[in-house]
Order: C-alpha cells, then sequence, then structure tokens
C-alpha cells in the first residue's frame, strides 16, 4: 500500500487505453503533463519556497468523470515520481541498487574511451610525422631519378648523333668510291661495283644513282660558274660522271619500266608496286606514271576506238538523231568509267602517289577516247551553207551537241567521283567544247530562222494546194480565188515558233553558267521570236486585208450607175449582193484573224514571264531592254490590226449605205397617198441594217477584247450615225413619217447599246429627240428647241425637211429662232 503523505500514490488512477482514443490530443497532454510537474522541478531551484497547494484529490467516485487527457496526464506523473524516488519494496532497493551500479560502470567506461582516445590521438599525430618525412623522402629521390634521366637522354642523343655521323661518313666514303668509280671513264660501265648490276639490289643502286646524279651535277654547276669568273686554279670536275650517271639512270628506267610492263601483262601487283616504288626516284616517277596510262588498251587499240562511234550512233549510222546519240553515249560514257573505276584499283595498289596517275589518266581520257568521240559527231556545218532541212539541219547539230555536253558532264562527275588528283576535270570539260560555244549564237539564231522559213514554205505550199483544188469551182463562179487569212494565221503555228524558241533557251541554259552570258545570249535568241511572231502575225494581217481590198474594188466594180437599163440595173444588183457578200466573208476572216492574233500575243507574254523573265531578271538592264523589245514587235501587228479594223469599218459601212440607198423609199417617210394608216413598224432598210449588223458584228463581239472592242466599236457607233445623217438629209417627212422615222431611231440606238458606248447612246437618244421636230405642229417648235437647246444646230437642218416646210412659213420662224 502507499504512504497516505504520497498525492501520487493516493491516486486510484491507472492507464489505459482508452484513454488514447477518440480525440486524443497528444499536446494537450504534454501541456498537462508540464503543468503538474513544472512546481516540482523548480522546487530544487527556488528553495524555501513552498509549493502551490496540490489540488484536491477527486473523490473515487468522480474519478471516471475527469476527462480521459487529465486522467491520462495524472497517471504518467505518478510513474514519473514513483521513478525519482527511492524504492521501498526489496525488489524495488535491488532493481535500484543495479541501476547505480551501470550508471558507474558506464562512468568508468566513459573515462577509459576519453584516455583510450587521447592516446589514440597521440600516434595519429606521430604517424603523420613519420609519412611527412617519408613523402619529402620520395620527392628527393624523384628528383635524383629525373636527373640521372637527362643525364643519360643527353648521353642517348650524343651516341645516336654520333652512330649517325659514323653511318653518313661511311655512306660518304662508299658514295665517293661510287663517284670515282663513274667519273674514270667516258661511257663505260663496265667496271661498276656489283651493286649496280644487281638485280636483287636494284633499289638501293637507284637511290645511290639519283645521289650521285644530284652530287654530280651541281659540282659541275659550281665548277662552271668558277670558270666563268677566270678561277685558274679550278678542278677538272665530274662531266664524265654526270654523263655516265645519265647514261646509267636512263638504263637503268628502262630496265624498271620493261620489268614493270611485263609484271603488268602477269598482273603481278607486288612486282609493279616494286617497281613503281623505284621509278619514283627517276623525275618523282613520271615516265612510269605516264608509261602506264599511255599503254592502257583504250588508248592504243584501234579496234576499241572504232568501236566507240559505232555504239553511240547505232544500227542508224551517220543519219542517227539525238536520242539515238543520246542513249549512245550513256553506254560508252559508262562502260569508260567502269573501266576508269578498274583502273583506279589497279593504281591504288600499285603507285606510290595513285592521286597523280589518276590525274594523268583522266586527262587523257576526256583529251584522246572523249574528244575522239565528239569529233566524229560534233561536224560543225557552216552558216553560208546551211544543211537541208530535211537532213535536220542546224537543229540536228545544236541537238547533238547539247546532248554531247550534258553526258560529258556527267562523265566527267562520274570521273571526279572515282577520283582525278588535281586536276581542274570541270575546266577541262569546258576547253573541249569552247570552239562549239564561241558561235553557239549565231548558230541558234540561223536555226530557228531556218525552222521558220520551212514552216512558212510548209504554210505557202499547203495554201496553194487547196487554192488549186478549190480554184476551179471559184472561178466558175467568178470570185477570186485567194489564199484564206485563216490558212497563213494559226495558234498552233505560233505555239510551234515558241516550242523551237523553248527548245533553244534550254540548250543556252545547259551550255552557260553565267548570269551575263546567259542573259545576252537568251536575248538574241528571244528577239529572234519576237520577229518570227510579229512577221507572221503582220503577214496574217495583210493577207486578210488584202481580202477586204478585194471586196472593196468588187463592190466599186458593180456599183449600180443612175442612168442604165433595167436588165443592167438587175444583173448589177446581183453582182453588188455577191460582192456584199465577199465583203461580210472578209469582215469575219479578218476577226477571226484578229482574234487569232491576240491569242499569239497572249502565249508570247506568257512565255516572256514564265521562262524568259527569271533568266533576265539578275543582270542589270536586260530585262528592260527585252520589254521594250517585245513592246516594240506587238505594236508593229497592232498597227496591222488597227489598219484592218478601219477597212472593217468602210466595209461594214459601205453595205449599210448601200442598203439604205437600195432598200430606202421615198415614201416610208411619206404620207399614204390611199388614206390608208400609218405603219408604225420600222423601215425595210432598217429591219435589213440592223439584221446586217447582228449579224457581222456577232463575230467583232467575240474577237475583239478590253480597249480593242470599245475603241472598235465606238467608232463603228459614229460612223453608223454620221452615215444615217446624211442619209436623212435626202427624204422629206411628213408628220406620220417623223413617227416612222423615230421608230427606226429607237430601233438604231436599242442595237448600238450593246456596244457599251455611252457617248453613242447619247448621240442617238439626241436623234430620238430631234426626229420630234417632223412630229410637232410648227407653232410648237420653239417650245421643243428650248426643251433641247443642244440638238439646235442639227435641227435647223432637219426643219427643212418638213413636207410643210414651205406652206407653213416655218422659213420665217427659223429666223427669229436663230436672231434670239
Amino acid at each position: 500500500m502507499p504512504p497516505a503523505n504520497d498525492p501520487p500514490a493516493a491516486l486510484p488512477l491507472t492507464l489505459d487505453l482508452e484513454d488514447f482514443k477518440g480525440d486524443f490530443s497528444f499536446d494537450a497532454l504534454f501541456g498537462d503533463l508540464v503543468d503538474e510537474l513544472l512546481p516540482e522541478f523548480r522546487g530544487d531551484d527556488a528553495a524555501g519556497v513552498p509549493p502551490p497547494p496540490a489540488p484536491a484529490a477527486p473523490a473515487r467516485g468522480c474519478a471516471a468523470r475527469l476527462p480521459r487527457r487529465r486522467r491520462a496526464a495524472r497517471a504518467l506523473q505518478a510513474l514519473l515520481q514513483g521513478a525519482r524516488r527511492p524504492p521501498s519494496s526489496g525488489w524495488l532497493r535491488l532493481a535500484y541498487s543495479l541501476m547505480l551500479g551501470i550508471d558507474k560502470r558506464l562512468q568508468n567506461l566513459k573515462k577509459e574511451v576519453a584516455t583510450q582516445d587521447a592516446k589514440h590521438r597521440k600516434t595519429l599525430g606521430e604517424l603523420e610525422k613519420g609519412v611527412d618525412g617519408l613523402f619529402d623522402s620520395f620527392a628527393r629521390l624523384d628528383s635524383r631519378i629525373s636527373s640521372v634521366g637527362q643525364t643519360a637522354a643527353k648521353i642517348g642523343d650524343h651516341l645516336q648523333s654520333a652512330e649517325s655521323q659514323r653511318e653518313t661518313a661511311s655512306q660518304t666514303i662508299d658514295l665517293i668510291k661510287y663517284l670515282m668509280e663513274f667519273n674514270s671513264t667516258p661511257g663505260d660501265l663496265m667496271e661498276l661495283s656489283p651493286l649496280f648490276s644487281d638485280d636483287s639490289r636494284v633499289a638501293e643502286a637507284a637511290s645511290i644513282a639519283q645521289k650521285l646524279r644530284s652530287f654530280a651535277e651541281e659540282d659541275v654547276g659550281r665548277h662552271g660558274v668558277a670558270s666563268a669568273v677566270g678561277s685558274a686554279n679550278a678542278s677538272r670536275g665530274l662531266e664524265v660522271a654526270v654523263a655516265n650517271l645519265q647514261e646509267y639512270c636512263n638504263e637503268l628506267e628502262n630496265r624498271l619500266l620493261s620489268r614493270f610492263d611485263t609484271a603488268s601483262q602477269r598482273r603481278e601487283l607486288s612486282t609493279m608496286a616494286e617497281c613503281a616504288k623505284i621509278l619514283s626516284q627517276f623525275n618523282r616517277g613520271t615516265s612510269a606514271m605516264q608509261h602506264y596510262v599511255a599503254t592502257r588498251p583504250m588508248f592504243i587499240d584501234v579496234e576499241i576506238m572504232n568501236t566507240d562511234i559505232q555504239v553511240v550512233l547505232g544500227d542508224d549510222g551517220p543519219e542517227a538523231d539525238s536520242s539515238t546519240i543520246e542513249e549512245g553515249l550513256s553506254i560508252l560514257y559508262k562502260e569508260i568509267a567502269d573501266t576508269v573505276r578498274k583502273e583506279a584499283t589497279t593504281i591504288m595498289a600499285v603507285f606510290p602517289s595513285p592521286n597523280e596517275v589518276m590525274s594523268i589518266l583522266v586527262q587523257r581520257v576526256l583529251e584522246q577516247r572523249v574528244t575522239a568521240i565528239l569529233d566524229k559527231l560534233l561536224i560543225r556545218p557552216s552558216l553560208a551553207s546551211l544543211p537541208p532541212i530535211e537532213e535536220g539541219g542546224l537543229l540536228h547539230y545544236l541537238r547533238v551537241l547539247a546532248v554531247a555536253y550534258d553526258k560529258t558532264k556527267e562523265l566527267a562527275k562520274e570521273l571526279q567521283s572515282i577520283g582525278c588528283g588535281d586536276l581542274d576535270i570541270e575546266g577541262l570539260t569546258e576547253s573541249i567544247y569552247v570552239s562549239h560555244k564561241d558561235e553557239y549564237t549565231e548558230f541558234e539564231q540561223a536555226s530557228v530562222r531556218q525552222l521558220y522559213q520551212s514552216k512558212m514554205a510548209e504554210l505557202r505550199a499547203e495554201a496553194k494546194q487547196q487554192s488549186d483544188s478549190t480554184g476551179s469551182i471559184g472561178r466558175a463562179k467568178g470570185a477570186s480565188v485567194t489564199t484564206s487569212p485563216q490558212q497563213l494565221l494559226s495558234v498552233t503555228v505560233v505555239n510551234e515558233f515558241v516550242r523551237w524558241n523553248e527548245e533553244a533557251i534550254s540548250r543556252c541554259t545547259l551550255l552557260f553558267s553565267q548570269p551575263t552570258t546567259v542573259a545576252t545570249n537568251v536575248r538574241s535568241i528571244f528577239a529572234c521570236l519576237l520577229d518570227q511572231v510579229s512577221q507572221y502575225l503582220t503577214e496574217g494581217l495583210d493577207c486578210a486585208r488584202e481580202s477586204l481590198n478585194e471586196a472593196a474594188v468588187m463592190r466599186d466594180k458593180y456599183g449600180i450607175g443612175t442612168s442604165v437599163s433595167r436588165r443592167l440595173a438587175a444583173a448589177a444588183a446581183s453582182a453588188a449582193e455577191a460582192a456584199a457578200a465577199q465583203g461580210e466573208s472578209s469582215f469575219r476572216s479578218f476577226m477571226i484573224a484578229v482574234q487569232r492574233c491576240a491569242s499569239s500575243v497572249a502565249i508570247l507574254q506568257q512565255y516572256f514571264s514564265n521562262t524568259i523573265s527569271r533568266l533576265l531578271l539578275p543582270v542589270d538592264g536586260a530585262h528592260p531592254a527585252a520589254c521594250e523589245d517585245m513592246g516594240s514587235a506587238v505594236s508593229v501587228v497592232e498597227a496591222a490590226a488597227h489598219k484592218g479594223l478601219l477597212q472593217c469599218i468602210d466595209t461594214v459601212m459601205c453595205e449599210v449605205e448601200r442598203l439604205l440607198s437600195s432598200e430606202q423609199k421615198a415614201t416610208d417617210y411619206r404620207s399614204p397617198d390611199d388614206g390608208a394608216a400609218p405603219d408604225h413598224r420600222p423601215t425595210n432598210a432598217c429591219i435589213r441594217i440592223v439584221a446586217y449588223l447582228s449579224r457581222v458584228l456577232e463575230v467583232a463581239f467575240s474577237a475583239l477584247e478590253g480597249l480593242n472592242k470599245q475603241s472598235f466599236l465606238t467608232e463603228l457607233g459614229n460612223r453608223l450615225h454620221k452615215g444615217l445623217l446624211n442619209h436623212w438629209q435626202k427624204f422629206t417627212f411628213s408628220p406620220s413619217g417623223g413617227l416612222r422615222l423615230k421608230r427606226d431611231i429607237t430601233e438604231y440606238g436599242e442595237f448600238v447599246r450593246s456596244f457599251n458606248a455611252p457617248s453613242i447612246d447619247e448621240k442617238f437618244e439626241l436623234l430620238g429627240i430631234m426626229a420630234n421636230v417632223f412630229i410637232v405642229a410648227p407653232e410648237s417648235l420653239v417650245s421643243l428647241f428650248e426643251g433641247s437647246p443642244s440638238i439646235r444646230k442639227d435641227a435647223l437642218r432637219f426643219i427643212q425637211l418638213r413636207d410643210d416646210y414651205k406652206t407653213a412659213k416655218i422659213a420665217s420662224m427659223l429666223n427669229s429662232i436663230m436672231s434670239e
């Protein structure tokens, strides 16, 4: 039982697991525990200060009502205070004594550990001092070793230098001995040391001979200078040695080349490599390299060289076209590239400087084998006597030139990929074609001109043949037989011109790469196209104009006179109808020609924009100059078209005047004598003229575009307006005739409205207003002028055409109007 004065023991509180569940908070538990124990721990620091009174212990029955947190804190407090007091029971005292013993042993162990740690630190300090001393000893030893090594290296260098000097001296002695042998007797090589005749020591003999030769030639040179300045004590020199060494080296070189050839025939690459290595001491091996290349079968076999041209031309022989030659060159150049590739394998295995040998080989291939083929293919024709177009003309030569150049460039690239050393293969390839490229532009221009002349001759022959086949029919009808303009003007032909030029431009860009050169040549070639298109279109338009002229002559020839018999008048009227039909046909033909000209010019402009411009723009001034050239060429065509369009207007107006004179009756604008009602329909002349204009202008509406169409229709409208005014001044008008005239004017106005020309519409509207001078009463004329002052001048002339002009005394009224 715990004593009565032991407050914690008196508490019947124990730890319960349920106290730590639910809303248990460790922070609150720790706070309550501190509040319970803090006064007791403070008692040690403040002696004599009575602790605050402990709270009254709750009754046993109230303990269960304490919060779980408070009960847990009281239980922990009792445990802690019980652990701090000396135990009272026996087993507790025993545990307490054991705890004290453990604490004491722990203190003793701590002291022992501290002592051992001090000893250990002391031992480590002593070891560090020993290691530092050992490092110092090693450093001194390393320095000593380095010094001894440097001394040994110097001794080795001296020994090596001494050995080198000894060997040099020994070699010099041997060289002097050999030199004396060569300098003994001119031309005597029989008394030489065995070294120079031993085939197994050829490399050594070649090396020594070259050294002796170099020394002897240098000595002869020095003595030559000394004798030139008058040295009296000059030695005899080594002229004999130089001559003998030269002879020996030549003989040795020939011997090695012979051995090299034998090994080459047997494909003994090791022997070839050995000989090439030795020969490299003679002129850097140039003779061996050139000899090897020169003995290749492709350069000495006549059968191979004859086969080359057969492969290129194929079965067609000299008549082969460019496509056949292109295919043949591809086959031949592939075979050449394969041969060079095989030779490159041998060269790499044999020669010490393979790049130099490849340079010589590739140069020989291009200069000999390729050039031999091209000389047979590219036979430059004479510009003074062009080859016939049936045999291909100049175009065949130019196509073969382009094909050969392109394939040769491909071969050059292939050879460069195989290897050609420092050879400028691109420059070498260009040099092969330099003579052909110098006159290329002249040949290209002559070619397109030849093609143009041939095409025009072909078109004329076709037109003549067609005319001959239809000539009998035309002569039977009394018509003139001429070439139709449609036969001479065709967009397809212009497309062919452009295709020729485009092909020429493609050749130009293939053969030349400098922008300035390309621009100059392109402009020259394009100028040929401009001349061709301009000449072709102008001739076609002139042919169409000639048809209009023939129709006009025919129309004037069959004009009806004023005093002819009825029979002649009927015949003349029939001929005039035929002339009118021919004029209408010529009008249609010219409009079709103009339409094709417009399409051709559009093709030309599109070709210039898509192809020519990009080649001229990189060069200052080239593009504007070409634009100016094209503008000049087109302006020539436009001038010819303008003349023809004016003739078309003349043709139309002549037919209008013929219809007016033949169809317009004097009674059309007079009151009917039989008392019948006035006819308010358009007159027959008006109906026929509108029908004619609608028919012939249908093709003009489709053929002309833009400003050309507007200008043509405006001019035609002005001429029609003027012609109608002049025609109506030949008649007198009654009021009913005025109404019919106004109906005609309305019909004409509705037709010309399709011209989309506001100025023409306004003129015909004024004509309609002016026709009122025939309809209104004489006393209303003044008010008519006041409403439309702009027609006063023309209206005053038309008033005189009233049938009541004299009877109504309108002249006096006109005088009053004029006075105002």
